[in-house]
C-alpha cells in the first residue's frame, strides 16, 4: 500500500502504533488512513480527543478501511462515534487502488485549503493587532498634541499675563521709581521667557525638517561651557544653588558650532536647576574619554522615574503634563539637545536612581585629532567688531503694516542719527522709494494685499536710479530656514527675525552699510 502511494506522488507515513500516529498528528499529517483493525477503544479514545481539539479552521481528513461483504460492519459503534467527531471516508474491500489514491488527493486537497484558511486567518489576526497597536499609537500621539497645545497656551498666556498686568500698572503711573523698575524688569524677563518658548519651537521644526544649521569651528569646551554656567548664574543665585564645574585643562578643541554648544550645555543646566530644590548643588565636569570629550551635568534633584527614563529626548513629553505640575517649559529642551550633539556626532544619555536621587545627563563629543587641529591654528583672520552703527544723512524707509514696529524702528534708527520715512504698505513703499529715493530699505514680510517678498521683487525690477539695487532687510516673524531662503530669493539682503535686539539690529545694518549687496545672514 506505502508503495503504492509512493508511485502516485504522495509521501506516505507509516505508523506503527496509534501514539505514533497521535504524535504525526500534531506535527501537522495531512490525511489520516487507517484499517478498521486498529480501532481499539484505546485508539479510539485518543484520535476522539486530538478531533476534538482541533482549532476552528481545521477538518483532519480521515480514510478508514473497513470489511466488505454486509449492509454493516462489525464495528459499527464505533466508526458511528468517529464520524460524529471528525471528517471520515470508507473505502470497503476489496479496494481499487485508483479509488484510494483518487480519495486521499482529495483529502489532501481540502487540508491545503483549510491551511490556506488558517494562514489567511492567521494574516487577518496580525492585521488587527496591527490596526490596533496603530490605533493606540494615534490616540497616544493625539492626546500628547492636545497636552502639548494646552502647555504651549499656558506656557505662552502666563508670561504674556504679568507683560499686560506690569503695563497696565506703569500706565496708571501709581508707581514710584522703584516699583516703574520692577515694572520693567518683570516685562523683559516675561519678554524673554516667551522668546526663548518660540526659540525652542523654531529649532524642533527646523530640527525635523532637517534644516538646523551649524557654524562649525573649533571651539574650546571650557569656552562654551563657562559661558553657559554665566548665563545662568543668577538663577541658580535666586534659588539658592550651588552650581561648581571641574573642566580638565588641556583639552583639545572639538570641532563644532559654538553658539549650539552653548545651548546644549545651557539647556542641561537650565533643566538641573529648574528640578534642584532650593539649597541643592549642581556640578558641571568637562574630562577627556579616549579622543573624545565628555560632559557631564549633575544635579540633586528631584530624579526621574525608571519608566519615564526612555522617553526622556523625546519631543513634547514631559514627566508631568497635568495642570497641577510644579515645573513650566514645553518639554523641548532634552528633544533639543539630543539633536543638537547628534549634529555634532555627538551622543548624550541619562542616569538617575529614581525618584528623590537626582539625575546625570553625559554628552559624548569627539575631540579634534592632533593632526587637524594643527591645520585650524594656522594663519586665521580675527574677527573684527563691527563700528558702532552712524546713520547720519542715512535716509531709511520702514515698511510694517504694524504700527507699533513702525514707531520703534522710527524710534531706534533716528536716534543713529537716521531720516526715516514710514510705509505701511507695498504701494506707500513703492511711492515713498520713487519719490525720495531712499538709501536703505527695511521691510516686513507678511502684510496683507502684497506681501514683502512681492515688494522686493518689484523693487528689484526697477532700474538702479530708481532705487533697484537698495539694500533691503526682511523684518519679519517668519523665522524658518524655507522663510529665509524665500527671502534672499525675492532680492533682500538681510533677513532677522523678531523679535530683534536694538544691538544686533544696528550690528546687521552697519554690516549691511559696510559689505554693500549680497550680505545673506540669519
Amino acid at each position: 500500500m506505502a508503495r503504492f502511494l509512493s508511485g502516485g506522488s504522495l509521501l506516505p507515513h507509516i505508523c506503527i502504533t496509534i501514539d505514533e500516529l497521535v504524535d504525526q498528528l500534531h506535527q501537522g499529517a495531512g490525511v489520516v488512513f487507517l484499517t478498521e483493525e486498529a480501532l481499539t477503544m484505546r485508539s479510539l479514545a485518543l484520535l476522539a480527543s486530538v478531533l476534538t481539539s482541533q482549532p476552528a479552521w481545521s477538518d483532519l481528513p480521515i480514510v478508514l478501511l473497513t470489511s466488505g461483504g454486509s449492509e454493516s460492519p462489525a464495528n459499527t459503534e464505533s466508526l458511528a462515534s468517529l464520524s460524529a467527531i471528525g471528517n471520515v471516508n470508507l473505502i470497503e474491500r476489496p479496494v481499487r487502488m485508483m479509488t484510494l489514491l483518487s480519495t486521499i488527493k482529495a483529502g489532501l486537497r481540502a487540508r491545503n485549503r483549510q491551511y490556506d484558511v488558517r494562514d489567511h486567518l492567521d494574516t487577518e489576526v496580525r492585521n488587527k493587532e496591527q490596526l490596533e497597536k496603530a490605533f493606540v499609537q494615534v490616540e497616544e500621539a493625539s492626546r500628547l498634541k492636545d497636552e502639548f497645545l494646552a502647555t504651549v497656551s499656558h506656557e505662552l498666556r502666563t508670561p504674556l499675563n504679568a507683560v499686560l498686568g506690569w503695563t497696565a500698572l506703569l500706565r496708571s503711573n501709581h508707581l514710584d521709581e522703584a516699583g516703574q523698575k520692577r515694572a520693567l524688569e518683570t516685562i523683559e524677563r516675561n519678554a524673554r521667557s516667551q522668546q526663548q518658548l518660540v526659540e525652542d519651537l523654531l529649532d524642533v521644526s527646523r530640527a525635523i525638517s532637517g534644516k538646523l544649521r551649524l557654524d562649525a569651528q573649533p571651539v574650546e569646551a571650557r569656552r562654551f561651557i563657562e559661558e553657559a554656567i554665566d548665563a545662568l548664574k543668577p538663577t541658580a543665585q535666586a534659588r539658592h544653588l550651588h552650581v561648581a564645574h571641574r573642566i580638565e585643562s588641556d583639552l583639545r578643541p572639538v570641532f563644532g558650532d559654538p553658539a549650539r554648544l552653548r545651548q546644549v550645555v545651557w539647556n542641561l543646566l537650565s533643566n538641573a536647576i529648574k528640578f534642584s530644590a532650593k539649597g541643592g548643588r549642581v556640578l558641571v565636569r568637562a574630562r577627556r574619554v579616549n579622543d573624545n570629550l565628555e560632559i557631564s551635568v549633575k544635579d540633586s534633584g528631584q530624579g526621574i522615574a525608571p519608566e519615564f527614563l526612555p522617553f526622556v529626548f523625546e519631543r513634547f513629553r514631559q514627566a508631568d503634563m497635568t495642570t497641577t505640575r510644579t515645573h513650566g517649559g514645553l518639554g523641548l529642551g532634552l528633544a533639543i539637545v539630543r539633536q543638537l550633539v547628534e549634529l555634532h556626532s555627538g551622543s548624550v544619555r541619562v542616569a538617575s536612581p529614581g525618584l528623590g536621587r537626582g539625575a546625570t545627563f553625559t554628552v559624548t563629543l569627539p575631540l579634534m585629532s592632533s593632526a587637524t587641529q594643527e591645520k585650524s591654528n594656522g594663519p586665521r583672520e580675527g574677527k573684527q567688531e563691527l563700528p558702532a552703527l552712524n546713520l547720519r544723512g542715512v535716509k531709511v524707509l520702514v515698511v510694517d503694516d504694524e504700527s507699533d514696529t513702525r514707531d520703534l524702528l522710527k524710534t531706534v534708527l533716528s536716534r543713529h542719527g537716521a531720516s526715516v520715512t514710514t510705509a505701511s504698505s507695498a504701494a506707500g513703499a513703492l511711492n515713498v522709494l520713487a519719490r525720495l529715493k531712499p538709501d536703505l530699505l527695511i521691510s516686513d514680510v507678511g502684510m496683507p494685499e502684497t506681501d514683502g517678498y512681492a515688494l522686493m521683487r518689484q523693487v528689484r525690477s526697477l532700474a538702479p536710479d530708481d532705487g533697484g539695487n537698495i539694500p533691503a532687510v526682511a523684518l519679519t516673524a517668519y523665522a524658518r530656514e524655507q522663510d529665509r531662503q524665500r527671502a534672499f530669493d525675492a532680492g533682500f539682503q538681510l533677513h532677522l527675525a523678531k523679535p530683534i535686539e536694538v544691538a544686533e539690529l544696528s550690528a546687521s545694518l552697519a554690516h549691511l552699510l559696510r559689505n554693500g549687496e549680497g550680505s545673506q545672514s540669519r
